[in-house]
């Protein structure tokens, strides 16, 4: 049965007629076309589908479109600062923290909801924080590199 959901996407607001119980990345890849979020396994063990909702990091394909209601949703699509990168997204290219790309988006948002929280956090408190996203192209340690100089660099502020 289909129901009205309200929230903010990327800044704007959006109204969605759709199941409630529908995976959120379900609905921004097909209905909003937003691609940013990833599917990767479906069952929110790998990180690819990684948005926030209401500052927090969370997995769009273990999360109900219902809980989204009335809340703040941030894709990758709309973390950019008027038309040019954060200093994560910064760092990610400096430190070529990327290679094919795919988890690359999830990874951003994990890391970003992260710094939010966590203060100058210790290089082992960033692998904790990402240990759950996947890097199947191995620029893992380039990730960390590229949060840990973030942190150092502005307190963390992503």
């Amino acid at each position: 049965m289909k129901t009205s959901i309200r929230f903010r996407l990327n800044g704007r607001p959006t109204t969605l007629s759709a199941d409630a119980d529908r995976p959120l990345l379900s609905a921004l890849r097909g209905e909003l076309g937003l691609t940013g979020a990833k599917y990767g396994c479906g069952i929110g063990s790998c990180g690819a589908c990684t948005v926030l909702v209401a500052g927090k990091a969370v997995r769009a394909c273990r999360t109900a479109l219902r809980s989204v209601a009335d809340a703040d949703v941030v894709t990758i699509e709309g973390l950019g600062e008027a038309g040019g990168l954060t200093a994560l997204q910064q760092a990610f290219v400096e430190h070529g923290a990327l290679q094919c790309g795919y988890c690359t988006p999830g990874m951003l948002l994990g890391a970003h909801a992260f710094l939010l929280e966590h203060h100058y956090p210790s290089r082992a408190e960033i692998a904790a924080a990402l240990e759950s996203h996947l890097c199947r192209c191995g620029a893992h340690q380039r990730i960390l590199d590229a949060v840990e100089a973030v942190a150092r660099q502005s307190g963390g502020a992503p």
